[in-house]
């Protein structure tokens, strides 16, 4: 039981904070000018609710991973054990570092939702903050397994894991809006800014997919070691399914860039009906890469729980 509630926190926590990455810096490749007002209040919103769910889901993780350590939900009521996690663990420093920055997330984003001047400051304060309670999840981790120049390396690795999946991950949420609501006037976003749009997070897809092999491949190494590990192991198999997952991303983004947006550039920009048919077919796909991108972070949640392949 205990393990499961862990599992599902890591997944929720894991949800909440690369849409948060995503959300925030979205808006700082996606336009050419400023961003929409309708999806800006939208954006930040949902920015809020986001936040909330990160620090919630990332206190629940840290109860989960104190009942895990100590064996029974019981010692939860136990100041003596809570300190102990707190103040003796490598996890309860980074952890309580981590909620924090939740905390200040969350007031910072309720405050720029009242105050223009905080929602002027939000455009790269929020960014930062995202990025950093994201990438921080490397610390808590089986990244510091190691020790050393290795241990540094493995920490780098997964923190920009962490970030090109956010980036990718988290970025799809405004971009199926926009593809929901980007005919209706209240988005102020037409045809020809939409192509914009779709090319910039294709731009950005390229480098988060680069990223996300290229440090995938550092992290096996130090995780799984060989290829006996990786297929004779639970671990290194449910590593694969993980794989598994991601070419399935990987097959619907290239459709996407290379299929569905330029069969709507082709499309005359008065004609609504077909605009509309092509926007539904690219968001359905979008909405796809969303769900198997949620399956990759159920994976990575139940990984997190695992000895590694590599392990002793």
């Amino acid at each position: 039981m205990i393990e499961v509630g862990l599992i599902i926190a890591r997944f929720l926590h894991y949800l909440a904070t690369t849409a948060l990455a995503g959300l925030s810096l979205f808006p700082l490749y996606a336009y050419a000018g400023a961003e929409p007002e309708a999806l800006g209040h939208w954006r930040t919103r949902l920015f809020l609710w986001t936040a909330s769910a990160a620090l919630l889901s990332g206190l629940c993780w840290f109860a989960f991973a104190v009942a895990n350590m100590s064996g029974s939900m019981r010692d939860l009521v136990d100041m003596e054990t809570m300190w102990a996690v707190v103040h003796d663990t490598g996890f309860g420093h980074v952890w309580t570092l981590r909620m924090l920055l939740a905390v200040l997330t969350v007031g910072m984003t309720a405050w720029g939702l009242r105050s223009k001047v905080a929602a002027h400051h939000q455009k790269w304060m929020m960014p930062l903050l995202a990025a950093v309670l994201l990438a921080s999840l490397a610390g808590t981790g089986h990244a510091q397994i190691e020790e050393g120049w290795a241990g540094v390396i493995h920490v780098v690795a997964d923190a920009a894991h962490l970030l090109a999946a956010g980036a990718w991950l988290g970025g799809l949420i405004p971009l199926a809006l926009i593809l929901y609501r980007y005919l209706g006037t209240d988005l102020n976003v037409g045809p020809k800014d939409m192509d914009r749009i779709l090319m910039r997070f294709s731009g950005i897809g390229y480098v988060a997919v680069t990223a996300l092999i290229g440090s995938g491949l550092v992290n096996c190494w130090f995780l799984v070691g060989s290829f006996s590990g990786l297929l004779g192991t639970p671990y290194g198999q449910i590593l694969l399914g993980k794989l598994a997952l991601f070419g399935g991303m990987l097959a619907l983004a290239v459709a996407n860039r290379f299929w569905l947006v330029p069969s709507m550039r082709m499309v005359r920009t008065d004609a609504a009906e077909e605009l509309a048919r092509s926007s539904a077919r690219l968001r359905n796909h979008v909405l796809g890469e969303q769900v198997l991108g949620w399956a990759v972070l159920l994976t990575v949640s139940i990984l997190g729980t695992m000895q590694p392949a590599a392990g002793p």
